[in-house]
């Protein structure tokens, strides 16, 4: 568990650089998500590379798996930036706050990286690896409700409600498909199409 927890906080002091106020406007977004996810994957890979085969067996399955339920979540979300927008003034602003970060890279190189490297990473490690030990020494449902949580707390220094219950919503998401399906590679296909489209090919703003 002591990996789990070294995780956890790298992760805090990463979205503290990456969202707070205080430090969001001095450094790259996406450069430091690029590190931050880098970090956190080899911390997962280095600490089970004893058990990679096992854990990372592909299933043709996962691929339409993830497909539906990343189109599942992106209509989730439209509607829900629909609905928050009619009842909540300050959800809108908040929204456009979040995809201001699109600004400090081309579409092409956010595209890639969301697809290919930031989603497949997060949910190496945030499902893949600390649900997943947290699981086995707390149960599987305290390991999933204690990760979720750590996962979207960690978004709180944005000081962004729509930003949080994003990472909120998302992190039950995934942590039920890793739940349900015990392996990463569900969420992993379904995590990187979902960043891809809403962030790249469809933002709902």
């Amino acid at each position: 568990m002591k990996g789990v927890y070294a995780g956890f906080a790298a992760a805090a002091v990463f979205w503290f650089f990456m969202f707070s106020p205080l430090t969001a406007g001095s450094v790259n977004f996406w450069l430091m998500m690029t590190i931050a996810a880098g970090s956190l994957t080899a911390l997962a890979l280095v600490s089970d590379r004893r058990e990679l085969n096992r854990l990372y067996t592909f299933e043709p399955r996962w691929i339409l798996i993830g497909l539906v339920s990343a189109a599942a979540l992106y209509m989730l979300f439209l509607v829900g930036d629909r609905l928050s927008s009619l009842l909540f003034d300050f959800a809108k602003p908040q929204v456009s706050g979040i995809y201001s970060t699109r600004t400090q890279a081309s579409p092409f190189i956010v595209g890639t990286l969301l697809l290919l490297w930031i989603g497949p990473a997060e949910e190496i490690f945030w499902r893949g690896f600390a649900q997943r030990r947290m699981a086995e020494a707390l149960g599987q449902w305290r390991g999933y409700i204690l990760t979720t949580a750590v996962y979207a707390a960690v978004h709180l220094w944005a000081f962004n409600f729509m930003l949080f219950m994003a990472a909120l919503i998302c992190g039950i998401f995934w942590g039920w498909m890793y739940m349900r399906y015990r392996s990463v590679w569900p969420g992993l296909i379904s995590h990187a199409v979902w960043d891809l489209v809403i962030f790249v090919l469809l933002p709902v703003q």
